[in-house]
Order: C-alpha cells, then sequence, then structure tokens
C-alpha cells in the first residue's frame, strides 16, 4: 500500500511566455529575444492555426518589424511555415518535435491506459489525464468510447477554474499555491474568476472531502464531468489530475455523483497504484478574504 504523504508542488504563476515577458523587464540575465520568439510561438492555437505577421503583431503586443524578423527566423528553423497563397504562417513539425521528450517522460500514461479504456467504454464517455500548467490543464492521455462526438485532443488546454480537471488538479496545491494560482486566474481573467470562484472552491472542497470535483456544463454546455486529483509526480515535479466526460443526455439525473465520481476516485487510486505514486493530501480550504 502506498504511504500518503505531502509532496511538494511548484505552481508558475505566470504561465505564458508573455507573462513572463512582461514580469522580467529589467532582468539583465533575460533573453528577451528568445521570450518574444515564444511568444510568437504560443499565439498559435486551435481557431488560430494561420497568422501574418500583422495578426501576430496585433496578438502578442511585440512590434510588426519585430515580428517579422522572429517569424523569418523561426520559419527557417522549421518551428513555422510559411504559406506564400495566403501570406501567412502555421506552426511547422519541428514544433511537434518539442512535446515528445515530455510526454515519453510521463510512462505512467501507458500503465493507465487500459483501464482509462475500459471506463470510456463503460460510461460511453471519454477518460483523460491533465497536467497543471499555470492557469490550464493540459490533457497528456485521454481515451474515449466509440460513439462520442467529442474527444479532447493530447496537448489541448482547458481553463482551471470552470473544469472539474481543474479543480481536481488545483487541489493538490498546498494553500500557500493555491493562492497563487488563484491570483493569477483573478488577474489574467477576472470575469471568468467571477463567474466560476463559487463552483471552483466548491469543487476543491468536494475533492477533500469525498475525492472527486464535478462540472455540469461550466466549460461545455454538452458535457458533464467528474475529476479526481492523481498525484503530484516526484520525479517529474509536476500534478496531474484525471476526469471523465459524458454526453449530459446520457446521464440520470444524480449519477455523476453517485456513480461516475466514485468510479473516477477508484481509477485515480488503482492508476497511482501501477505507478507506485502516493495519494495526494489535500487540504480543506475556505474562502479567502479578498478573493471574491
Amino acid at each position: 500500500m502506498n504511504q500518503t504523504v505531502r509532496n511538494k508542488p511548484t505552481f508558475s504563476p505566470s504561465p505564458s511566455a508573455e507573462a513572463v515577458l512582461a514580469d522580467s523587464i529589467g532582468d539583465a540575465a533575460f533573453a528577451t529575444t528568445l521570450a518574444k520568439g515564444l511568444v510568437v510561438l504560443e499565439a498559435f492555437r486551435a481557431g488560430a492555426t494561420l497568422l501574418g505577421n500583422m495578426e501576430l503583431s496585433v496578438r502578442t503586443g511585440i512590434s510588426r518589424p519585430t515580428v517579422a524578423r522572429l517569424t523569418h527566423t523561426l520559419a527557417e528553423l522549421g518551428y513555422l511555415r510559411y504559406d506564400e497563397t495566403i501570406a501567412k504562417f502555421r506552426l511547422g513539425a519541428r514544433a511537434l518535435r518539442l512535446a515528445h521528450p515530455l510526454l515519453s517522460d510521463m510512462q505512467f500514461r501507458q500503465a493507465a491506459r487500459p483501464l482509462m479504456q475500459e471506463l470510456a467504454q463503460s460510461v460511453r464517455g471519454t477518460v483523460s489525464i491533465g497536467l497543471l500548467d499555470g492557469t490550464s490543464v493540459i490533457y497528456v492521455e485521454t481515451a474515449r468510447s466509440g460513439d462520442v462526438g467529442h474527444a479532447p485532443d493530447i496537448g489541448m488546454p482547458i481553463p482551471v477554474v470552470q473544469t472539474a480537471m481543474g479543480r481536481a488538479a488545483a487541489a493538490i496545491l498546498p494553500a500557500a499555491e493555491s493562492a497563487l494560482l488563484e491570483a493569477r486566474i483573478r488577474l489574467d481573467d477576472g470575469a471568468a474568476w467571477s463567474a466560476h470562484r463559487e463552483r471552483y472552491e466548491t469543487g476543491i472542497r468536494d475533492c477533500a472531502e469525498r475525492g472527486f470535483a464535478t462540472c455540469y456544463g461550466e466549460y461545455m454546455p454538452s458535457i458533464h464531468a467528474v475529476a479526481a486529483p492523481l498525484f503530484h509526480a516526484r520525479e517529474l515535479r509536476e500534478t496531474f489530475a484525471i476526469n471523465c466526460g459524458i454526453p449530459a443526455f446520457r446521464l440520470q439525473p444524480g449519477q455523476l455523483e453517485s456513480d461516475i465520481g466514485p468510479r473516477i476516485k477508484a481509477l485515480a487510486v488503482s492508476v497511482r497504484s501501477l505507478v507506485n505514486e502516493a495519494e495526494p493530501v489535500i487540504e480543506v480550504r475556505h474562502a479567502r478574504p479578498g478573493s471574491r
């Protein structure tokens, strides 16, 4: 049996290159040009896969001449690909290479996948593992039943504050790091914090009290989800959660909490046992003054 220990996750309060760039003005050791290049790469995302220099300048706040030099360099290196017919860039294949060493270090994904697939088939939904990254959780593994229209993609980010997965991952953080996370959410997206704060805090309390958090369509109206804290990986020093998403029309009233929640909690226990990771200690928290 795994011993329950208190791990020490490290939350990065400035997750994006753009935020770090803004926070590092005056730091003589900070490579500003490199940071700007990463800001340009991070401007590409689902729904914005083709961008020209002017669009990149508007999105990043970097001057157009500087953007032009950066995109030229990134294209020469293979991280961007230029489409001459529309005078826009898209991410190049070399950018994809950066993800492989990170994913290959997460060997527990392969051990967990058969169990994830079994639950996904049983509930006719999806089961995924996410990695906490600043104010987002990034999907690093996913399994689905054959009749689910929506399935998360590996590498897709979702917001911490309005998802069961995000709440379950945030629940693992010690109080001091949780405060940093909440401060960053309020700074980055005050409207989302105001709209979802109460359910976010309830989700973290639920993780402490019953081992899982719920989300009734706050992120995707057609999908209801539960998620359980997974672990803070000792070697990787990263925080993970596991979720199960099901089309809302397939759920009976109360089924998410009475049936699916306990099953995702049990799956988290099984995955930890397989990979010899300790059960995370979750602190019971109360709403902090000024968090509204």
